[in-house]
């Protein structure tokens, strides 16, 4: 496949475009992503097709539409078609085909031109965003990722073969998505398609790590707790941060801090001989606002990572829900176009690849305004942006200026874990002689027996 081009700004034409009736009103978004898709499909086309007459629906034209018609909130297929066939995309002629042959195409060509378009984006936004990625973050992490999976919305059932089946069928649920997020960036990292949609979220986690980064730092939530993950990720390298699970059994080994209901502590996960963690972990716990929260993390050092640190990236595993509600509320991927798989795929890849790229924009709008990225708004970022994209060259410099007087710019309503601040003199460092690891066992659960492999 061709590479991409040099980073250019995100929301400017990189190509000429003719003086064209669509062209004077052309969303520079939708361009930007034009000139992405180029660089894939044609080549994919001439391999496809390196002999004969030229294909009537050109993959570019195909993958462009498809693109801007997610981008326009289109509502089914045939909004694609109508888009080709009968107003046209920018400079391109009208296509003379039918709407069956859309849908035989998207079918027949399936997600895999889309899937290595969203990779290669997200290596072109990981580099654009490396400058304004929040390294107050564990400083010392060398990535901090967020783990966690979704399900897709249930098919409509408006197909004869659908018509019959009861609506809450699990049968309608045409599978989840299992991702990493970089709490840093506010970027997708990886994604994997699960077909099963009751797959246990540890089997496709251990997937999802392999080839990360050393000593990044993982968070999670309690469907992901289980001791044998926690000790694999352990191996592996990894760091990571969860919930305590309510009734899980541990055993105090060295208390670093106590006061009041305020915890810090080295504790063996599982006190009984069925169900019993490797490596000893912290446990951290502490009241706000009436709520006992309680964490545990491998990173042993409280100096390393403090409590509130802790508290602040916990917190901040919220923002995987928030980019979820993105692709599914604000860019409609809650709406199913088909019940075949490889058109629902076609769809997914070509949300995401519209959210990451939202997601870039909303991150340069919060560094070039000097604001935290949460106080950009995001539904009012997807609405309003391509509006100031089509009056002219610098549409975040013009946002920016209207952001606070429009309120797109207003201060963040997220919730706030507050953890006590402890000096780091109060803590009472563990004897050198205490005892880390044990010989571990591990309860008949489904969490997955194959470990992640060492990190590079």
């Amino acid at each position: 496949m061709a590479a991409l081009p040099a980073p250019t700004p995100i929301l400017s034409v990189s190509a000429p475009v003719p003086a064209t009736p669509d062209a004077v009103t052309l969303n520079r978004v939708e361009a930007f992503l034009g000139d992405l898709v180029g660089n894939l499909a044609a080549p994919a086309d001439a391999l496809a097709r390196p002999r004969g007459r030229p294909p009537i629906l050109p993959g570019l034209l195909l993958w462009s539409g498809l693109l801007v018609c997610i981008l326009r909130r289109a509502t089914s297929q045939i909004a694609l078609w109508r888009l080709l066939t009968a107003t046209g995309l920018w400079h391109f002629p009208r296509v003379a085909i039918s709407d069956d042959a859309i849908y035989k195409r998207l079918a027949t060509d399936g997600p895999a031109a889309l899937e290595s378009l969203f990779a290669d984006l997200t290596t072109l936004l990981m580099a654009r965003l490396d400058l304004l990625a929040d390294r107050t973050l564990v400083p010392w992490a060398s990535e901090v990722l967020a783990i966690d999976q979704t399900t897709l919305d249930p098919i409509a059932r408006r197909l004869p073969s659908l018509r019959d089946v009861p609506a809450g069928d699990f049968t309608l649920l045409p599978g989840k998505l299992a991702a990493v997020f970089d709490l840093r960036r506010q970027l997708w990292r990886r994604i994997e398609y699960l077909a099963d949609p009751h797959q246990n979220e540890k089997v496709a986690a251990r997937d999802l790590v392999v080839g990360l980064a050393k000593d990044c730092l993982l968070v999670f939530d309690l469907g992901y707790f289980s001791f044998r993950w926690f000790d694999d990720l352990t191996d592996a390298g990894y760091r990571w941060i969860s919930r305590l699970r309510e009734k899980t059994s541990y055993e105090t080994i060295h208390l670093f801090y106590q006061h009041g209901d305020t915890l810090d502590a080295l504790v063996w996960l599982g006190k009984h001989r069925a169900d019993r963690a490797q490596y000893a972990v912290r446990l951290v716990q502490f009241r706000q606002d009436g709520k006992l929260r309680r964490f545990v993390t491998n990173v042993p050092d409280p100096r390393l990572l403090p409590m509130d640190q802790i508290a602040r990236v916990y917190a901040r595993r919220w923002d995987i829900e928030m980019a979820v509600n993105l692709v599914k509320t604000h860019l409609g991927l809650h709406l199913l176009w088909s019940a075949k798989p490889a058109v629902i795929l076609v769809q997914v890849w070509a949300v995401l690849i519209i959210a990451q790229v939202v997601q870039a924009l909303r991150v340069e709008i919060a560094g070039t305004a000097q604001v935290d990225v949460f106080d950009v708004s995001l539904p009012l970022l997807v609405q309003y942006l391509p509006l100031y994209a089509s009056r002219g060259s610098d549409p975040i410099g013009t946002f920016v200026a209207d952001a606070r007087r429009l309120r797109f710019i207003r201060p963040s309503r997220r919730t706030q874990i507050e953890a006590p601040d402890i000096p780091p003199e109060a803590y009472l460092p563990p004897p050198v002689d205490l005892v880390v690891v044990r010989k571990p066992r591990y309860a008949n659960r489904k969490c997955g027996a194959r470990s992640p492999q060492s990190p590079n």
